[in-house]
């Protein structure tokens, strides 16, 4: 199964729209969200590209395709106006041999280990950075970044899950940028 996992769109369609042609391109069976949908958050600026409305209608049209988990920024709200389920703390995806548990990043994440299995991948958002690590004798950490306000570097960035590799994917052109 082909995966493609965003983080972090913060309500900024033109780079959500970029992360889904990739998606489209690479024949992504699904798409994974990892939290922060609509809402920019009190610690950013208005983001010029921040359309909410158009982040909504691009996300309802694939709602069939897509799985998310909440962010710190998703709210009740944001839920009233997509169309598939944002609101869960965590879940769990599971693609042949792989278990991945998916959450932003602000309950569980590198620091703050949910107790998994050995060489599960905890997948999350949160803090903007790409990364992909492996823990001893632990998880996979797997960090896609923020499509829309990367910290630490100015490269937005997407995951990529091609059924047997992950990878960190550059969202101008889709080159890699690092796998495991």
């Amino acid at each position: 199964m082909k995966i493609a996992f965003i983080s972090d769109i913060h309500g900024m369609a033109v780079t959500l729209k970029k992360a889904l042609d990739h998606a489209d391109r690479m024949n992504a069976e699904n798409i994974v969200i990892l939290g922060d949908i609509l809402y920019h958050g009190p610690r950013n600026g208005v983001p010029d590209l921040y359309d909410p409305a158009q982040v909504v209608n691009l996300l309802n049209a694939r709602k069939s395709q897509l799985m998310a988990v909440r962010g710190n920024c998703d709210a009740e709200v944001d839920q009233m106006l997509l169309n598939f389920p944002i609101m869960a703390d965590y879940s769990e995806l599971f693609c042949d041999d792989q278990r991945f548990f998916l959450t932003h990043g602000h309950l569980w994440n590198e620091n703050h280990l949910p107790e998994l299995p050995e060489n599960t991948i905890l997948a999350h958002g949160h803090t903007h950075i790409a990364a992909l690590k492996k823990i001893p004798g632990g998880p996979v950490i797997f960090n896609p970044g923020s499509i829309s306000l990367p910290k630490n570097t100015v490269q937005r960035s997407f995951g990529w899950f091609d059924g047997k590799n992950l990878s960190i994917r550059d969202l101008e052109d889709g080159s890699q940028i690092c796998s495991a």
